[in-house]
């Protein structure tokens, strides 16, 4: 990928925002490796190799969930969004704007 994660010249970004953009850049890479074993897993009749592949993908959404929890752990409002998504029961539309509305708590909270 190279630097192309950037829309602004690097050299005016920040240390941390350069740190946030390659941890961006990776969670899509793990999506799109979940992704890949997902359709490999689908087709191949082998049973031994799929196997192999269902361990792959494991070690996948392992990757995808540090590189998400370090983003999260730095950047607050998501953060709070995802704590009112994330593994709750119910609705998901219904608990997404509940997390909208904490988002904007927070807002009127920093100011």
């Amino acid at each position: 990928m190279g630097f192309e994660q950037y829309h602004e010249p690097a050299q005016e970004l920040s240390a941390e925002t350069r740190t946030f953009a390659r941890l961006i850049a990776s969670l899509q890479e793990e999506c799109e490796a979940i992704n890949w074993y997902q359709q490999r897993i689908s087709v191949e009749q082998d049973p031994e190799a799929r196997k192999i592949m269902q361990h792959a993908q494991e070690e996948e959404f392992l990757h995808f969930s540090m590189d998400l929890e370090f983003l999260l752990r730095r950047t607050p409002k998501w953060r709070v969004a995802a704590q009112r998504i994330l593994f709750k029961e119910g609705d998901i539309i219904e608990n997404a704007e509940k997390g909208e509305n904490a988002v904007e708590e927070l807002d009127k909270e920093e100011k």
